[in-house]
């Protein structure tokens, strides 16, 4: 499922992860994670007491130990990511958990907001270009009246126009963000690196 508005951002970290093929999934799962991550199925599967609010109703597995990512929010398209956390957290790690997690919910309102938005327009513009065309919403088999391709490309372009501003602003937080997450993503490997060297210096002079 496509997302409705234009909005090319949204093609970064949350779509690159469903937009692949399968086999890309979980290096791309484990590079965005740090500590792994499965796919969830898009129906079934056990569930969690609790479902984030704003988001797709998915929830792993009460055991799983890994990063999962659900089905399409019907709203936004965006695949949400639910982040494991783990007993043994840091606070660097914990610091950038919140981040992704700020980062998912500020995108999933962005999103679900525009397509709302873009979907209203486009039920507004169809049934004007149909009213002056003098054609009914519904022909007489009972199927909607479509326009053709160059008339639908012509609401894309309004609204892109119209959200211009909005999506410059969009895309100035997005880097901003993913500037912030990728940062703070090089503190905890560095982090998890300098924790492995202890242990094995510890195991060593034992």
């Amino acid at each position: 499922m496509l997302p409705c508005a234009a909005g090319g951002r949204r093609r970064g970290a949350m779509v690159a992860l469903r937009a692949g093929k399968k086999s890309l999934l979980p290096p791309l799962c484990r590079a965005f994670a740090g500590r792994g991550c499965q796919l969830a199925p898009e129906r079934g599967a056990e569930r969690r007491d609790a479902a984030p609010s704003g988001v797709s109703r998915f929830c792993p597995p009460r055991k799983s130990c890994h990063d999962w990512i659900g089905p399409p929010d019907k709203y936004s398209n965006l695949r949400p990511v639910h982040f494991y956390i783990p007993e043994n957290e840091s606070p660097l790690e914990q610091k950038l958990r919140k981040l992704r997690q700020e980062t998912q919910e500020w995108n999933q309102q962005f999103w679900a907001n525009q397509n709302l938005t873009f979907n209203k327009e486009k039920e507004e513009f169809i049934h004007s270009r149909l009213k002056t065309k003098g054609l009914a919403l519904r022909a007489e088999s009972g199927q909607k009246t479509q326009l053709n391709a160059e008339e639908m490309a012509t609401l894309q372009a309004i609204f892109l126009s119209k959200n211009f501003q909005k999506h410059m602003y969009y895309n100035r937080d997005w880097y901003k963000r993913n500037f912030a997450i990728t940062f703070c993503m090089g503190k905890v490997a560095l982090e998890r690196i300098w924790n492995k060297l202890k242990r094995k210096q510890k195991k060593m002079s034992s």
